[in-house]
């Protein structure tokens, strides 16, 4: 049996670090500080609190496309057997920048990036529906990235 973490709840001066931290991961603690009313020390104390218990991590965020890779998709799997052996088997796949074993008509989902529509063809072909317990795939290209937001966390 698997025990859910308890979630960590965040006050509001907490969840305004955070907030800063999303406009801009470079801002400085004590422009931070001054924006949530604390001194430089404490939201530096705050964030290692946060960024120690998981609750946040700072990174960059790049622009794939801005990078050469010019294949975005969302590809849908269904299983025969345990998922989990499966989702083991891809996290390994570079490409593969997101995971979920979900319920429904697939039994995981992950987000690709590639270079390439080929460079697709190629991962799908030798890589993702040979591995065993890959019962079907069905792949969603992406078009155009209309919105992608990652502030969800202090709502």
């Amino acid at each position: 049996m698997t025990v859910q973490p308890k979630p960590t709840s965040l006050d509001e001066t907490s969840k305004a670090i955070i907030e800063q931290l999303q406009v801009d991961g470079r801002r400085s603690y004590a422009d931070i500080g001054k924006a949530v009313g604390l001194s430089e020390a404490a939201v530096r104390q705050r964030v290692q609190k946060l960024t120690d218990a998981g609750v946040m991590q700072i990174v960059a965020v790049t622009d794939p496309m801005q990078l050469g890779f010019h294949r975005q998709a969302m590809i849908g799997i269904r299983v025969a057997g345990d998922t989990r052996l499966v989702a083991d088997q891809l996290e390994q796949i570079p490409s593969v920048d997101y995971l979920v074993l979900t319920a429904g008509s697939f039994d995981i989902i992950i987000e690709v990036v590639c270079e390439s529509d080929s460079h697709l063809i190629e991962l799908l072909n030798n890589q993702i529906r040979l591995l065993p317990g890959v019962a079907s795939t069905e792949t969603f290209v992406f078009l155009e990235l209309r919105k992608q937001l990652y502030n969800w966390g202090t709502r």
